[in-house]
Parts: structure tokens; sequence; C-alpha cells
């Protein structure tokens, strides 16, 4: 099983970020968080500094939009060229037309969920996406503490991706350490969002530290 190391520039230096960039290299994709201060209480960053991103990034950014309105705003993103637009359950319209919209313009589609969001609505529409993030903190702030009883929600998810056979990316998001990124992975997730277990330390060694620890345990051993 591929195991992707996502960095959470939430957490890099946002005064020299095209040398965080740099140090990021080894990792799978940047991931990178829009919030709106309306869908959270925060407000990080928008289109235009993604737009300098994509062009010092050493490797493809994963977007994610928390903010409302995703059926109006998220396009743009993928049109900029970011390689992966994940918006909220929560907050779009109609998610099926977004996700179908960003796969038109060539970026891969991206369904969040909330920790309180329930997944069984959307397993039927696994084939509209092409990943599915699992939030295991609330949305708005980086730091926080990881969430155990969002696992039931991956165990299903796996559980349908690998009984469709659809190459769904599953991702958590949230409190992801050397120890809970084993939880993580083996409730079925292969893509991981770090932040502050990465930027903490030597990146290259935490990305690589990370990646053993999923691998080790993903539920495909």
């Amino acid at each position: 099983m591929v195991t992707r190391i996502n960095p959470s520039i939430l957490a890099a230096d946002f005064a020299n970020l095209e040398r965080e960039f740099g140090r990021i290299g080894t990792a799978d994709l940047a991931h990178v968080d829009v919030m709106d201060n309306h869908f959270v209480p925060n407000l990080t960053l928008g289109l235009p500094i993604v737009e300098r991103l994509l062009q010092v990034s050493p490797i493809p950014l994963d977007l994610h939009l928390m903010i409302d309105d995703p059926d109006r705003w998220a396009p743009a993103y993928a049109e900029a060229g970011a390689f992966s637009v994940t918006f909220h359950a929560e907050a779009a319209a109609d998610a099926v037309g977004l996700a179908r919209r960003l796969r038109s313009i060539g970026a891969r589609a991206g369904l969040a969920l909330k920790p309180g969001t329930p997944v069984e609505p959307y397993l039927d529409l696994l084939v509209e996406f092409d990943q599915v993030l699992v939030m295991t903190v609330e949305p708005g702030f980086g730091g926080q503490s990881f969430m155990p009883a969002t696992m039931p929600k991956l165990t299903l998810l796996a559980e349908r991706v690998r009984a469709s056979g659809l190459d769904v990316w599953l991702q958590v998001d949230g409190g992801i350490t050397e120890d809970t990124i084993v939880q993580a992975a083996q409730a079925g997730a292969n893509t991981f969002v770090a932040g502050s277990s990465v930027f903490n330390g030597d990146p290259a060694e935490r990305i690589n530290a990370l990646r053993a620890a999923a691998e080790a345990h993903s539920h495909t051993h």
C-alpha cells in the first residue's frame, strides 16, 4: 500500500514559506489549509497566496478548503493548478456536482468530513471522489489532539473502497504523530496530514519516521 505523508503548512513559518517548502521535498504532497473565518473560526490564506505557492513548491499541493460556499470558490483553486482540492461535505450545496467540476478542470476531488459528520450518506457516492478526508480534530486550528472516536468512519470507508476496487485516497488530518498515525493506518487511512509533528524538528527525519510508523501498521499487512 502506498503511504502518503502530507505536511500541513499551517505549522510552517509563514514569513519564510518558500524555504519551508524546500524543507519538505521528501513528502508526497503539501497540505494547504484555506480558512475563511466563516466555516471555521480562523482566517489563513486564499487564492493569491496559493497561486504563488504553486510556483515554488517542489511537490504537488493538496488543498483543504475550510470555507463556506465551496461550490462557488473551489473551482478557482483547481484552475490555478492545485493537484487535489478537498471541500467540506457540510458546506457544499451539491457535493457530487462540485466534485465533477473539479475533476473536469483536472484536479483530484476530495470530500472532507468534520468529526461529527456521519460517513454513511457518502458510501454509495465514492465513485465521485478521489479522496475522503476524515477530520481527526475539529477543523480550524493546528496543534489539537487526535480524536480516536473518528476511527470507525475510516474503517467503514476502507471496507467500502476495498469492496468497490476504487482508487480513493483515505486521508486523516489533525493530531497526527508517530503514535496516532498507527491508529489511523490500522483503521485504513493511507494519506496522512501532519503539521507540528513535521515542522517542529527536522522535516525530512520526521517525514521518514511518520512514513515508517504508518507502513508498519497499515491494514494491508
